[in-house]
């Protein structure tokens, strides 16, 4: 035998060694199996105190737009919304399936158009987030299909306090859940079959702002009769366990009740609104829960819920009851164990308080819906810098007419040059972020030996506009790269330093450039010096302006 015929028979025998192991690994070890395939595509690792969305082996940070409800009806109507997307630098599209779409007549599936939205993601190179309109979008059932619509009896429908029906189907129902449960299954498992080599769709959000409407609890008798039962014993353990890390809202209505461990919802919580809120919030995230394990089951990708956020003085049933929002996310998390996190939806203006309350007991942030306005862009990147959240998504990213203008769009522009550096330094108190208007006009926080006082541009009274009465939001990321070394993205902003370690020393700036990321290299575009800087005295990036800066501190007596 030769030695050229001797290699190709060890090879040839490499080769059939694998595909023996690989058989037998998927034959004998379907766990091992399902951890190989689950790290292969899209997933969530933790990094630090922070949660990575991971996308062909590397951290992703979405840079997103959701389309408008009705705006995916055909290839022909897409064709230039593409380019006006790509043009605002996204990464990826979030868009609705609606559930009458895919199973228009019950057991059969048509899942054309999504191949078709699929299909042309990928010829631009976008990924994407599909959100599954099923049983409640906005919180009604709008997008239930026709045959579901039409058999109340089967698929029974929320009451109101008066008895009178609305058309929201009940989380009560059994027929309800399981026909939400068959068609998002057969949707997972004609995603893993058509796009898990691609990986185009990097995540889903099952149901859409799911809420109560216009009465605080469902009165249907399925639910009367489950109100008048015992808490479930899942949520009285996860009380206990979790007793002294409850967010204080939750726990406040507990403990007035003397904190309770046995009994029905309104024996352990009381009566009155809060308790039908809880209630309801229950069963939304049982019914949810069942609905992601299942899906998670053919094809494991990361799955979150939205909330529409309740506004000041609103009872529950005047805002959406019982969504996954902040002073109930116990509940979600108790009956929701499989629900990856919990978003906000915003219209409403208040961003950084509600974004506390989100990440609290490490709950990662992503945005997935905000108005698209003209805050959009700092807030941006406040979202990704300050919370080092997973992205960020405006609503009806299709509707501007000049997409290339768009503050958003120049602001993607650098977060996406800079999204290795970013994820390198996650979780780690390396990455901070600013957002400043007329109300909030400056911020201070601190970086490894550095304190940074940062100020909304107009401050300083230089620029027309600082003359206005209401000024165009502010906003900036901020990564430590080094010991005195940070980079800095955004727009609006001025920037003061000191030693927060030795006071008594002066912080001055001992290199300055404004530059770019090429294939992850700094490239200098110019030195900055002189007025730029105000003889040595500050980093300043005018309100309009979008540029990477990069500085270096130095200290002196």
């Amino acid at each position: 035998m030769n030695l050229r015929l001797y290699k190709i028979l060890v090879k040839v025998f490499r080769l059939i060694l694998l595909l023996v192991i690989s058989v037998f690994t998927m034959e004998y070890f379907p766990l091992c199996a399902q951890t190989i395939q689950k790290e292969n595509i899209p997933h969530l690792k933790k990094k630090g105190n922070v949660t990575q969305l991971i996308v062909e082996g590397k951290p992703f940070i979405v840079l997103g737009g959701e389309l408008g409800n009705s705006t995916f009806t055909s290839v022909e109507y897409m064709k230039p919304v593409w380019p006006n997307l790509k043009a605002m630098n996204l990464n990826t599209v979030l868009a609705p399936v609606f559930w009458e779409l895919i199973e228009p007549t019950e057991g059969e599936f048509d899942f054309e158009l999504l191949d078709e939205l699929i299909g042309e993601a990928r010829k631009n190179d976008f990924k994407l987030i599909l959100l599954w309109f099923g049983s409640w979008k906005n919180s009604m059932s709008s997008h239930a299909p026709g045959w579901v619509k039409k058999n109340q009896k089967k698929f029974p429908r929320i009451k109101d306090e008066k008895g009178k029906s609305h058309e929201i189907l009940t989380p009560f129902s059994d027929n309800n859940l399981q026909a939400d449960v068959r068609a998002f299954k057969a949707l997972m498992k004609h995603l893993k079959e058509f796009d898990i080599k691609e990986q185009t769709v990097i995540m889903v959000q099952p149901e859409n702002e799911i809420g109560m409407l216009p009465s605080a609890r469902d009165y249907h008798p399925l639910a009367n009769k489950k109100f008048g039962d015992s808490v479930p014993s899942e949520l009285i353990k996860y009380l206990k366990e979790n007793k002294k890390k409850l967010v204080p809202e939750f726990y406040a209505v507990w403990e007035k009740n003397g904190f309770k461990t046995d009994g029905t919802w309104e024996e352990i919580f009381g009566k009155g609104a809060p308790t039908d809120e809880i209630f309801m919030a229950w069963f939304y995230s049982k019914f949810t829960n069942e609905l992601i394990e299942v899906g998670k089951e053919v094809y494991p990708l990361p799955m979150f819920v939205n909330a529409a956020l309740n506004a000041p003085g609103r009872e529950p049933g005047e805002y959406p009851s019982a969504g996954p929002l902040p002073h109930i996310m116990d509940i979600w998390k108790a009956g929701g164990k499989s629900i990856d996190f919990l978003s906000p939806d915003f219209y409403n203006p208040d961003f950084e308080h509600w974004n506390d309350l989100y990440t609290r007991q490490a709950n990662p942030l992503f945005i997935p819906e905000h108005r698209f306005d003209n805050t959009v862009a700092a807030k941006a990147a406040f979202a990704i810098g300050h919370y080092e959240g997973i992205g960020f998504s405006p609503f009806s990213i299709e509707s501007k007419e000049k997409p290339e203008e768009e503050d958003l769009g120049k602001m993607y522009g650098l977060i996406e040059q800079m999204m290795p550096l970013i994820s390198d330094h996650q979780g780690q108190g390396k990455i901070e972020g600013v957002l400043l208007d007329k109300e909030k006009q400056e911020t201070t926080f601190a970086l490894g030996n550095y304190t940074f006082k940062v100020r909304h541009s107009h401050v300083l009274g230089w620029e027309a506009a600082a003359k206005n009465k209401v000024w165009e939001p502010a906003g900036a990321l901020f990564i430590q790269t080094g010991e005195s070394e940070f980079y800095v993205a955004g727009s609006g902003i001025t920037v003061t330093f000191s030693n927060k370690n030795k006071p008594v020393l002066i912080t001055g700036i001992l290199k300055y450039e404004e530059g770019r990321f090429n294939n992850n290299e700094w490239e200098i575009i110019r030195h900055l010096n002189g007025d730029q800087t105000h003889q040595g005295r500050h980093l300043r990036i005018f309100r309009g302006e979008y540029t990477i800066q990069r500085i270096e501190l130095y200290d002196y007596k």
